[in-house]
Formats: C-alpha cells, sequence, structure tokens
C-alpha cells in the first residue's frame, strides 16, 4: 500500500509531499518531497494509542448523572456500576467492545490498552473457559481491526484490609491459579492478533495484597504493568492509615517502578512524589473526561512534565470516546488550575506538544511499536480532513491547534491500525454491523434495569 499525503507529521517535524510504503502492516519507507502516488490525503498524521479503557462501561454512558442522597462520588458512581454489571453477558460484552472500538478509531485512536477486569459469571465462580471475557474482548479487537493491548486486572480483595469481595466484585476476583489460567487464555486468544500484546494489570494498592503486587511485574515478563494509583481521596487514607504510606510514596518504595509500568490517574500525589515518580521513566496514564466526570481531581502537569515524566491518554470509563478532546481537556484544566494559558507547551504549540506526547507515552505504555511515521513502526496513522472549514488553511503546528481546540467530531476521515484501513471517509467499515447488535444489547439491558 502506498499513501501520499501533502503534509504529514515526521519524527523530526512537518514535511510536504509525503510517500509512505506499508507492507505487512507496518510502514517500510517514508520519502518526503515525493511525487503523487498511490491514495492521496491533505494531512496524515501518527495516530496514538487509548492507554486506558474498560470498555463494558461505554453501555452505561449518561446513565449515572442524577444525584443520589448526600455527596455523589466515584464511590456512589461505583456502585451504581455494580449493579448495571451484574446484566452482562459474555455476548453482551463482546458487542459493547465493538462499539466502543468503532467509536475509538473514529475519534483518532488505532490500538488501546483494555484494563480488563470483568472476568466471571454473575455471583463468582469461573466460565468453563476461565478466559471467556478476554477471547470476547479480543474478539471485538478483530471485528473492527483496532489494535489491542490486553491487560487482564488482578482482582483479589474489597479493600486494603484484606475483606472479602462482595456483591459486584465477585466478578472481578480470581484465585492465583484461576488468573494464571486467565492468562493462558489470554494468549491464545491474542495469538489471532498480529499486533497484540498482552500485559498485566493489578487493579489497585486496595484490591491487590502485598504479596501479589510484589509478584505481578513477573506475570508476563515481557509485556506492560498497569495500575490504578492514587485516584480518590479516599483511597489514600485508607493506604496510609492501613500501611503508613500514601500510595505513591509506597509503590515507589514496594514496586519495580520503570518504563514497563503505566500507572492511571495519580491525581492525589505531593510535589515530591510528583518528581520521584516521573524519574522512574513510568508512564502517568491521564483519563481527562473521566476524571473530570467523577471529580477525581487535576493531575500536576507541570510537576509531572518538569521533571521529564512522560503521559499518555486513554478513555477509562467511555462517557464520551474522543481522542483530541482528551487532550483539549487534559490542557483546560491545566489552564483553569494554574489560571494560565498553554501551559502544556514548549517551543512547539500546545497542540503538538499534546499529540506528541501522547504518542510517545501512549506507545510506551502499550508495549507498542508505534507513534511515529518511520521505516519499521506499525502504520499507526490518521488522515484529517483539511477541507473542512475549522482547518482549511492551516498548515503545521496550527493545523493541530486548530484540531485539537477548535475541531468538531468527524475530523478523521481515515485511520488505519497496524495498516488495516478500518475507518474510510469518517465512518468505521464495520459501523452499521456493530451498531445493530449494540442497540439490540442496550434495548435488552435498559429493559432490565
Amino acid at each position: 500500500m502506498i499513501l501520499h499525503a501533502e503534509t504529514a507529521l515526521l519524527p523530526d517535524g512537518w514535511a510536504k509531499d509525503v510517500r509512505i510504503v506499508v507492507e505487512d502492516g507496518r510502514i517500510a519507507s517514508v520519502s518526503p518531497s515525493h511525487a503523487p502516488e498511490g491514495l492521496a490525503f491533505g494531512c496524515l498524521l501518527p495516530a496514538p494509542v487509548n492507554l486506558h479503557s474498560h470498555t463494558f462501561q461505554r453501555a452505561m454512558a449518561g446513565m449515572t448523572e442524577a444525584r443520589t442522597a448526600g455527596q455523589d462520588s466515584f464511590w456512589t458512581w461505583r456502585a451504581l456500576m455494580y449493579r448495571f454489571l451484574e446484566r452482562l453477558s459474555p455476548e453482551d460484552v463482546q458487542a459493547i467492545a465493538a462499539q466502543a472500538m468503532v467509536e475509538m478509531a473514529e475519534s483518532g485512536f488505532a490500538s488501546v490498552c483494555e484494563f480488563h477486569y470483568l472476568h466471571h459469571p454473575v455471583g463468582g465462580g469461573t466460565y468453563a473457559d476461565p478466559a471467556e471475557m478476554t477471547a470476547r474482548i479480543a474478539a471485538a479487537a478483530g471485528e473492527t481491526g483496532l489494535g489491542l493491548t490486553h491487560l487482564p486486572v488482578i482482582y483479589e480483595q474489597g479493600g486494603v484490609d484484606g475483606r472479602p469481595l462482595q456483591g459486584g466484585q465477585l466478578r472481578f476476583g480470581s484465585s492465583p491459579d484461576t488468573y494464571a489460567a486467565i492468562l493462558e487464555g489470554a494468549r491464545v486468544a491474542l495469538s489471532h492478533l498480529p499486533d497484540s500484546r498482552l500485559g498485566v494489570a493489578p487493579h489497585s494498592l486496595r484490591a491487590v495484597s502485598r504479596e501479589t503486587l510484589a509478584r505481578a511485574a513477573g506475570m508476563v515478563p515481557e509485556g506492560p504493568v498497569h495500575i490504578h494509583i492514587a485516584e480518590q481521596v479516599a483511597e489514600v487514607t485508607e493506604v496510609q492509615a492501613a500501611w503508613g504510606m500514601r500510595p505513591v510514596d509506597w509503590a515507589l518504595a514496594n514496586l519495580p517502578l520503570d518504563q514497563r509500568w503505566c500507572m492511571i490517574h495519580a491525581t492525589q500525589m505531593t510535589p515530591s512524589e510528583t518528581t520521584a515518580l516521573a524519574r522512574t521513566g513510568a508512564v502517568a496514564g491521564l483519563c481527562a473526561i473521566t476524571e473530570a466526570n467523577l471529580g477525581d481531581g487535576i493531575f500536576d502537569s507541570p510537576g509531572w512534565l518538569a521533571a521529564g515524566g512522560a503521559f499518555g491518554v486513554g478513555t477509562d470509563s467511555n462517557v464520551r470516546i474522543s481522542a483530541p478532546e482528551e487532550l483539549r481537556l487534559l490542557e483546560y484544566s491545566q489552564r483553569l488550575d494554574h489560571k494560565a494559558r498553554a501551559v502544556m507547551a514548549d517551543a512547539r504549540s500546545t497542540g503538538r506538544f499534546l499529540w506528541e506526547g501522547a504518542l510517545k507515552g501512549g506507545a510506551q505504555a502499550a508495549g507498542r511499536a508505534s507513534g511515529r511515521i518511520e521505516a519499521g513502526q506499525w502504520a499507526d496513522l490518521l488522515a484529517l480532513d483539511t477541507g473542512d472549514l475549522r482547518l482549511e488553511g492551516f498548515e503545521g503546528d496550527a493545523l493541530l491547534d486548530s484540531f485539537l481546540f477548535a475541531g468538531r467530531d468527524g475530523l478523521v476521515t481515515d485511520l488505519w491500525s497496524a495498516g488495516r484501513h478500518i475507518v474510510r471517509e469518517g465512518r468505521h467499515i464495520a459501523r452499521e454491523a456493530t451498531a445493530t447488535r449494540f442497540r439490540s444489547t442496550m434495548r435488552r439491558l435498559r429493559e432490565a434495569l
């Protein structure tokens, strides 16, 4: 496959008349200043990784916004989520995941890190195949062509004190033997997806024993390790009361943190924690839309960046799936917090700084050779509608700024994931089939609520 772009963002900056040759899903060669050849586009960009998603929660979007008694919080939202998931079958999970993946691709994401903790039947126990739910996520990725880094979640206890799981949590919990079977099943399910990766995800300090936390990184030695960390004030208080240290300080002292790790949210950190965690090389997994929706707090981007920290973005609860909006809200939250503009920027414009940061951090978090238009990388690419009135006439960094800060839905006309051309003329090639199944699934779920 040969692509031609009037302008493209290459590792050393913007280039004109770029010829990109794709072979076996990877970029084989990149040639600027080349005569037009192949499929022609106005602008091609490297497409980012969605580094944190719970796809099943896409079915809850818009359903948890009513106020309950007292002050609503993450914890009241979680209680509603537990009641909802008691109705989800494996077929439902695949249908919902496929719809979420279609929407991710249409918004600009070429792959996703699925932080997957819905493993078991209602009430606990296991399916005949302990990895049944994991296989459903892999099947959804196969249907939609979206790249997948799969992260089966370890979930053992209801709190730092080791209290047993109950209610909806029973669908998450696994013994060491069951979790090992899930990992083995995941390897089989992912073997059919040529660009997939397998990692491991201890859910959080409150949900995993210290003994298991110490072993987690060795469970998939070659894969990424993701963990929720310091998302909520109540979580910080609970860990500090039980273990005598704040969550990030405890992780720094007890976990082998390095570039394999992705620390999700980290919204509750002291300045010293921020600096020390950034210097480990771990990626900060930021999900600004979900963090705002749940009232988590605001990540300390200036402190993180000053310490050389890497970051990427994810859609987490999938209440709103949009690559540009995640980056826009990330920057806007910083502006509100610091009463300044262009907080996340350097010599590059804000849009380019955000886009290239998300590309680099997302690829690292996914363990995926992507994020750069250069030979050897997976062909994760997107094309922008440069004829749209919101983008027309802009070039270089100003084009990215307009896309992120003044854009609208639908500006991504085409997207390739590992060379698979899955979005064409603004629509995912599987949209009709996935939408029909999703509508049927949602109709039945709403009737049961």
